[in-house]
């Protein structure tokens, strides 16, 4: 496995994990809920976009 593609995969398992605890975030609720819900998200919104920068980077140097 190419080292691009373990970055690939370990931020989708990255990206995977914050969604679980932002969904645990909001099951629990009050004070916890509105202290850590945004970071979740913008959280994982970064790793979604390294995502797609390594999905680009490895198909525009595939076509290489």
């Amino acid at each position: 496995m190419s080292l691009v593609n373990f970055l690939i995969v370990a931020a989708l398992l990255a990206a995977v994990t914050t969604l679980a605890l932002g969904l645990r975030s909001m099951s629990i609720g009050g004070e916890y809920d509105r202290t850590h819900s945004e970071k979740f998200m913008w959280e994982r919104v970064a790793l979604q976009a390294v995502i797609i920068v390594l999905l680009l980077a490895t198909i525009v140097v595939g076509n290489t």
